[in-house]
């Protein structure tokens, strides 16, 4: 026997990939649900062979469904979210709505899976922002080694971490540079995106940071350990899909490159490709579609003791959002919610 799953937000980016993972992972799903908003109603969405007609979220009962995976947004998912949860349906959110409540575990499967123990106060697990999501997956086996005092990020995200929109925004602008009469001008981001990059994602907090920094910071510390100090600077680049993060790792006790290389090699979730050659790292284009977080460019950091430099480089829409969604489903369903 296996579980009745909803997808909410089913016509997304986020939403797509999540109906695709669950059939290649062959999630044991009796029933899916493909949930929109009513002006997406009956709009058609594969999943694996099958296709599913989109069913209005406003009106759908979620009594007798197990789990529901949300990729609504935090306004939606604060009116619906709540409704699932109280009719016995797991809510998997992958707004940042609860990924800083207490009472939320926030999960990354590889990372902190005990934490999931504590979804039964809300109902509700949280899936992490998709740049936390990658960098924790390669900072926790170095953590459980060393332990990382300090980490200094800087990030290369993708435009379809802004959604549809900015994925489109790109494409029109590369395609107006050819044709000087098309509009240019920026609608979804705050600059050119094309042939451009823009150090501004999220808002402006008053201490200079952007949302998207503090959320790096925020969520570190709550997935692996709250005494690990982050700086993030968060920048958004032209390319389609795939985050890339330069990473700059302080730890308490010595730890030598070429270990730390044979330990990311044997972590869960992690491939490494690292040759000091031409083409000896993974660069975003080639993340696209995979699991993996890769990770390249492993080095010591010869300015400050006990240091370490790395590349890391994942599909936002798969670890950074889909994925992550469905790996915690498989771990509460496999913890929790045993059926069969």
């Amino acid at each position: 026997m296996g579980y009745r799953v909803v997808v909410a937000g089913a016509t997304g980016n986020v939403g797509r990939e999540m109906l695709n993972i669950l059939a290649e992972r062959q999630f044991p799903a009796d029933e899916v649900a493909a949930l929109a908003s009513r002006k997406s109603l009956g709009t058609e969405v594969s999943y694996g062979d099958k296709t599913l007609k989109t069913k209005d979220l406003d009106t759908f009962d979620f009594d007798g469904w197990d789990i529901a995976l949300f990729a609504i947004g935090s306004d939606a998912t604060k009116i619906y979210a709540p409704k699932a949860a109280k009719a016995g349906c797991v809510v998997i959110d992958n707004s940042s709505l609860y990924r800083y409540d207490h009472d939320v575990p926030l999960i990354v499967p590889e990372v902190n899976a005990d934490a999931i123990a504590g979804y039964a106060k809300r109902n509700i697990i949280a899936n992490p922002n998709c740049s936390t999501a990658q960098m924790v997956v390669a900072l926790k086996p170095l953590h459980d080694r060393a332990r990382i005092k300090r980490v200094v990020v800087s990030t290369y995200q993708s435009v379809s971490g802004a959604g549809k929109g900015g994925i489109d925004e790109l494409w029109d602008q590369t395609k107006s540079i050819y044709n000087p009469t098309d509009d240019r001008a920026p609608k979804q981001f705050t600059k050119q995106i094309a042939f451009n990059v823009i150090p501004h994602i999220d808002k402006f907090l008053d201490d200079g940071q952007t949302k998207e920094e503090w959320k790096m910071v925020a969520e570190t510390k709550k997935i692996v350990d709250p005494s690990i100090k982050v700086t993030a600077t968060c920048v958004r680049v032209p390319v389609f899909v795939g985050h890339s993060e330069a990473i700059n790792i302080e730890f308490e006790e010595f730890l030598d490159e070429d270990e730390a290389r044979d330990i990311l090699r044997e972590a869960p979730g992690v491939m490494v490709v690292d040759k000091r050659e031409d083409g000896g790292y993974v660069t975003p284009i080639e993340c696209v579609g995979d699991f993996a977080t890769f990770i390249s460019r492993i080095r010591q950091d010869s300015t400050i003791d006990n240091g370490l430099n790395l590349w890391c480089v994942s599909d936002n829409l798969r670890k950074g959002a889909a994925l992550n969604a469905v790996q915690i489903a498989e771990l509460l369903g496999n913890r929790i919610l045993k059926k069969g």
